[in-house]
Order: structure tokens, then sequence, then C-alpha cells
């Protein structure tokens, strides 16, 4: 325990769902060292930003962040940046931003007050290690909650530079995500989403044999206190087969949204990639699941601009797009990034000539986005509630995750609707990627 006394602290947490879930279980080990969570910068004590560096647009993000919170935060207050970013460039941040307090990486984040504050006495070192993988969370505050059930990744993927300073997969035990997974759902949480780096790879490197089959049926017990679904985020398609598959198109809890990590569509350059694949493989995959789950959701995110890619390669992508009509998917110009090993690759793309491949791919998805959305007017969906304000529900169908897809927004000006209702509705609008819906009477 450190003489922190009635201190506060605030944390600011950017990035993907895996830096959301570190960013509550830092809060736990600040909580566990007498600190107080507050929402309000100003009033912080303690004011912590986990960052992102998996690329150019993310470390910038991150940089400018620090920077806001640093002018917003009271002058008395501790400003610690932690994360991806701390931890791939801590000297970096010391030598370059006198404004950071602390810069504290992977091996620290359950520990922040051991790095700015004296603890009460020096006699001895605290007993025990804290593992941020493995750390209690506080309570949940949302019906729904990210779960993370490795860290690290034992792949070699040509643009990626995470295993660098993410390190080897790690796996938890089977029992500590289920006493996790338990502890959110007796709190109110209906919706879990298991996260990691490879979430396919779960327990590979564990001498137990456990695997992501294993954890999905455990999670499915959960049902019986309350527990609605569970989904999966970020699955290589390579390991979407056998028991894996079919525990998630057959668990009762498990529902048929398929986030596959493609990143391209073109066999040449996803062998330069290091991936796997290829838009006739993919596109296999896709269409046997639809035989089976017709109503099945899928997303994916592509990298535009590889070195090498050529009209050719692009043209290839296109067309999978086109043919695949995915609900969701993201498209990012690549980022040149040292310790990776694209970053020695010759024939690098022009940067405006892949932002305007970008563009292009991006408004061929939005327009199959849209007819998809169109195409739902009509029908009735069960969707359970976010939150709401003014007379208007915030809610999600199974169709879409937590904070990375469009919503369904329910009229409700009686406020009959609460956080976490289960409900049927009927869409009658759509409005870019979100619907509008009004409650389902038969």
């Amino acid at each position: 325990m450190y003489r922190v006394g009635a201190k506060t602290f605030y944390i600011e947490t950017l990035g993907c769902a895996k830096n959301a879930v570190d960013s509550q279980k830092a809060a736990q080990g600040l909580i566990q060292d007498g600190l107080i969570a507050t929402d309000d910068i100003s009033k912080a004590d303690v004011v912590v930003v986990n960052t992102c560096a998996f690329i150019d647009a993310a470390r910038e993000e991150s940089i400018n962040t620090t920077l806001e919170l640093s002018a917003t935060k009271k002058d008395s207050a501790k400003l610690v940046v932690t994360g991806c970013m701390a931890q791939r460039y801590e000297d970096e941040l010391k030598s370059s931003l006198s404004e950071i307090d602390a810069v504290v990486g992977f091996s620290q984040e359950a520990n922040i007050a051991s790095q700015i504050f004296e603890p009460i006495t020096l006699k001895s070192k605290p007993k025990g290690v804290r593992d941020l993988l493995d750390m209690p969370r506080p309570k949940p505050e949302s019906p729904w909650a990210y779960l993370k059930v490795a860290e690290g990744c034992n792949r070699n993927c040509a643009f990626c530079a995470i295993p660098t300073f993410r390190g080897k997969q790690r796996s938890r035990t089977k029992q500590s995500i289920f006493t996790e997974a338990k502890m959110l759902v007796e709190n109110g949480v209906k919706e879990i989403v298991l996260v990691a780096q490879d979430i396919a790879w779960y327990g590979r490197d564990m001498e137990e044999g456990n695997t992501l089959s294993d954890i999905m049926r455990d999670i499915d017990r959960l049902k019986v206190d309350g527990l609605e679904t569970q989904r999966l985020v970020y699955i290589y398609p390579s390991e979407l087969k056998g028991d894996l598959l079919e525990t998630m198109m057959t668990l009762d809890t498990s529902i048929p949204y398929f986030d596959l990590s493609l990143q391209h569509a073109h066999p040449d350059l996803l062998r330069k990639m290091k991936r796997p694949g290829s838009s006739e493989k993919f596109l296999d995959l896709i269409g046997n699941i639809r035989k089976e789950k017709p109503e099945a959701a899928f997303r994916s995110n592509f990298i535009v601009g590889f070195p090498g890619e050529t009209e050719e390669h692009m043209q290839e992508l296109s067309s999978f797009i086109e043919q695949a009509k995915l609900l969701w998917t993201g498209f990012f110009p690549y980022s040149h990034e040292k310790d990776t090993l694209a970053y020695a690759y010759t024939n690098q793309v022009d940067s405006e000539l892949a932002g305007q491949r970008t563009r292009e791919l991006s408004r061929i998805q939005d327009n199959i986005t849209q007819q998809l959305l169109l195409g739902s007017i009509g029908s009735k969906q069960k969707v359970m509630v976010d939150s709401r304000e003014n007379g208007v529900a915030r809610a999600r169908s199974f169709e879409s995750a937590p904070e990375i897809d469009g919503i369904v927004l329910v009229e409700d000006p009686d406020s009959k609707l609460g956080k976490s209702d289960v409900i049927d509705i009927e869409i009658t609008e759509v409005s870019g990627v979100d619907r509008n819906a009004k409650i389902s009477l038969s």
C-alpha cells in the first residue's frame, strides 16, 4: 500500500479493445493502492494515458492526447504514459516530453502508484508480483465487457511490430478466465467479447492443452446467471475450422458474428505479408458459413499500399470486396514500421497512391454496407440496450460489436427501456452506419 491518502486518478485509453482491458486492470491496481477513480480530469491527482503504437497515426494520436491532457490537468497532477508506446519508445518519450512524470511499461502497469509515490515503508519489498493479465478488474459499468484471454503473439506478419514489444503469446489459465467471466456476469454483463492478439491460438503455449472452444463452452455455462451472448474479435481465417468453427456455429450463447483478419485478397501479396490465404479461399470460407448461417455478419480490415502492391493486386482486392459483401470493413494505408520484415522491402508504394486506393475501396464498401443496412428495413431483430439518453436507447444486435460497428437507435419516449434490457425491435430507417427502430409489439 502506498501513502496516497484520498488522491484520485483518471485514465484515458487509446487503441484497441485489448488496451481497454489493460486500463481496467491498471485502474484496479491503483484502487488497491488507495487511489479513487474520477471521470473529471481537472480533479485528478494522477492522469494516466494508455497509448497505442501500432501505426504512425496511432502514435501521433497518443502524443497529441498526452500533450492535451498535460495542458488540461491541474498543475500538481502526475502525468503517466503507459501502454504500447511506453513499452516501445520509453527512452524517446522520457527524453522528448518533459511534461511526463513517468513512463510505465507493461511489466509495471499494475503498479503505477509505485512509480510515482513513495511506499509507506522501504524496509521490505512488497510481497508477490502483480500480473496485469490476471489482475482483477473493477465492477463493470456497461452490459458488455471485453475479456482478454492471452497476451502477445507468436506470428511473424511482415507488417506488424507487435510481437517485438508485446512479446510471445502468453495464455491465461482456463480457470482465471472463467472466474473473471463469472464476476462480470454476476455484475450485470450480458455480452462477453473475447479478445487477444491471436485469439484462436489460445492455449497452444500451455501444457494443459486447453483450447478457445473449451473457454467458450465454459462461458456458455454462465447463461444460467444471465449471460446472453459471447463473441470473438479478430480471428485468423486459417484457424476458423474444426472444433472452433463448430463451437461458434452451435453454442447457445455464441452469435454468428465473424471478425476475420484477412488484410488482403491477392495470394502473392499475402505471401509477402507472411499471411496465408487468397480471395478464393476466403470466399469459400464465407460462403460455407453463410450456407449454414444465412444471417451471419462479417467484419474485416485490410492493409492498402503494402510494398509491391500493383494495380493487379488492387483489382483483386476490389473484386473480393464486391463479392464478399462484408457488413463492416476497415481499410488502412500501409504504415512503414521499424522492427518489421516489410521495413526493408523494396517497391514501397507512394503514400499518396496508397491513400487514393484506400478511399476508392472505402467508397465501394460504403455502398455495400449501405445496401445491406437498407435491406434490413422492416425486419425484426433482438437487440441489447447499451445506454439511453433523451428518449432514445442506444442498442446493438448480434451484427454489431461494441464500439466499432453501427448501432440501433430505438425510440423510447416513455423511458421504458433500461441499460442491458434485451428487446425485440423493428428497423424503420437507416442513417449512415446506424439504424433507427421502434419497439416491436408482436
